[in-house]
């Protein structure tokens, strides 16, 4: 810590990430466990990012954005998984201020990309079935890298404007964080100063990068729904739902436990559910994703069947 004698306080220049440190016996488990989610999730998103590129078919929008979402998960996983796994092996857990700001400025940035990409692909679905005639027209390429840009450039300046409220807040001590990445709630628990400014930024800018885009997809499959009541044959319904279930499946698991979150009393959370719940958005459903993605879509299927016979092909 360091000594600032103007304030008569220490301030806090490292955190210690508690972790799962209370779990000592159950550690080498832990580590194997997660190792291999990560080495999962990375495979799968690098794999559907792959096919995307490697294979025509899957050169359209839906696929566009879809890889892009693939590439997002690598990322925010990434950013997440290596220093939880060094602090199950007794190392990394204790993290600079800095190294701390730059972990929470990354984590959620990508975390508001992603409500924003999902948003994008619930109006590709809408456009695809409410307006098919003209989907190819509205949607075209240019289209696509407007929105999957301003969903980037979006999540990384509200994150901007959210993160760097942060060093305006004193930290004197305690200085473990009970978590195993720099979580904002936790930093503003541990924060000696409690500023009304900075934690209404906070929660307006956090409440408007997740409700608007999740009340966005709700409006939109609304509007899908009643499209597909009016088509008339059932295979044609099923058909034209059958385009939608891997994103609904996907938008449930990530916005569930986001619901979860917030509905959740944050005085009544015990800290082991707030990581377990920590542990799910951040490790486990980056994992989910691409097994949801391939096993419900037959084009990703073919397509992945298509590059191992040539690959045995060329062998």
């Amino acid at each position: 810590m360091l000594y600032v004698p103007w304030t008569n306080q220490t301030s806090i220049t490292t955190f210690l990430l508690l972790g799962f440190g209370n779990l000592k016996e159950a550690q080498i488990l832990l580590f194997v466990l997660f190792l291999g989610i990560y080495a999962m999730t990375l495979a799968g998103n690098l794999l559907i990012l792959a096919l995307v590129v490697a294979d025509w078919h899957l050169h359209t929008p839906m696929y566009f954005f879809l890889g892009n979402l693939s590439f997002l998960e690598a990322c925010y996983t990434s950013v997440i998984a290596p220093r939880l796994l060094a602090g199950l092996l007794g190392e990394g857990r204790t993290i600079s201020f800095q190294d701390c700001l730059t972990q929470l400025f990354f984590f959620s940035a990508l975390a508001c990309i992603e409500c924003f990409l999902l948003a994008v692909m619930a109006y590709d679905r809408y456009l695809a079935i409410c307006n098919p005639l003209r989907y190819n027209v509205i949607m075209n390429l240019q289209v696509c890298l407007q929105l999957v840009s301003a969903s980037w450039v979006t999540g990384f300046s509200a994150t901007a404007l959210v993160v760097g409220m942060v060093p305006k807040l004193s930290f004197c001590g305690p200085s473990e964080v009970n978590n195993f990445f720099c979580d904002m709630e936790e930093l503003l628990k541990l924060s000696c100063t409690k500023s009304f400014l900075v934690e209404m930024v906070v929660l307006v800018t956090c409440s408007l990068v997740t409700l608007v885009p999740f009340l966005f997809i709700v409006v939109s499959y609304i509007l899908i729904l009643l499209a597909i009541l009016r088509i008339a044959s059932s295979a044609g319904r099923r058909k034209a739902f059958s385009t939608c279930t891997s994103h609904l499946l996907v938008v449930s698991l990530y916005y569930g436990t986001i619901i979860v979150m917030y509905v959740t009393p944050t005085a009544e959370r015990p800290p082991a559910f707030h990581k377990a719940l920590s542990l799910m958005y951040t490790v486990i459903t980056p994992m989910f994703n691409p097994i949801i993605y391939s096993l419900r879509n037959a084009e990703v299927k073919g397509a992945f069947r298509k590059v191992v016979l040539q690959n045995i092909g060329v062998m």
